[in-house]
């Protein structure tokens, strides 16, 4: 099925962007929208080019190479960049503005989530934090598990106020271990808005246990700042 005006409008451009930040009330459209239509930036392989590449970042998290296999990794690992540097495209271009039927929308720099349920009252996401994740003793590292609650949080705070937000704090409150390649959940909400400030919160559960918990402070850009 062929993508509709509708869903075109959907999508972000350099127009568009309010203060340089992405669009969230325009992906969530184009979230809406990828349901009933083909989901084309980066092609139908992009998904297992994302998966290598992350499984790549695994290997090389706990890789101790020996000189030889160093030399030959880094020989085929510049012969990669040099092919890649050909498929470059700026930041309104990148498929991940589009491809929510992949982990973080294929973002390799967030650990991998799906989001179960988004609306003005929260969001519902699924996580996992990879090898490449590791903090240490199997466990993901408190920055990794910031990135994400900052990302989550962020598409809280968009959605609920219906316009590009900004992070303007962000604590962290690591309640026990988080562990890797375990499917966790998340859950983030605001609790309060006083004119362009959006008060939040945020958990992050391995079953019924609290890994972590999160308070942010997030504000509504104006038109055009950065």
């Amino acid at each position: 099925m062929n993508r509709s005006s509708a869903d075109d409008d959907a999508l972000p451009s350099r127009e568009h962007h309010e203060g340089g930040f992405r669009p969230m009330t325009e992906l969530t459209a184009a979230h809406e929208a990828a349901k009933n239509s083909d989901i084309t930036r980066g092609g139908p392989h992009y998904g297992q080019f994302i998966e290598q590449v992350r499984g790549l970042m695994d290997r090389v998290r706990l890789a101790s190479p020996s000189d030889d296999l160093a030399m030959e990794a880094i020989g085929m690992l510049k012969q990669l960049n040099d092919k890649l540097d050909d498929a470059m495209v700026d930041e309104w271009s990148t498929p991940t503005w589009t491809r929510f039927d992949l982990p973080a929308r294929g973002n390799i720099t967030l650990p991998p989530y799906t989001i179960d349920h988004i609306d003005k009252q929260g969001l519902q996401a699924r996580l996992t934090f990879r090898t490449f994740h590791l903090g240490g003793n199997n466990a993901a590292h408190g920055g990794q598990i910031a990135v994400a609650f900052d990302d989550l949080l962020g598409m809280a705070a968009a959605v609920h106020a219906g316009a590009v937000t900004r992070t303007a704090s962000l604590t962290t409150d690591y309640r026990s271990i988080t562990p890797l390649n375990t499917d966790l959940t998340a859950h983030a909400w605001v609790e309060q808005q006083e004119g362009r400030k959006l008060h939040l919160r945020a958990t992050l559960h391995d079953g019924e246990r609290l890994c972590a918990e999160a308070r942010a402070l997030f504000i509504v850009l104006k038109v055009g700042q950065p």
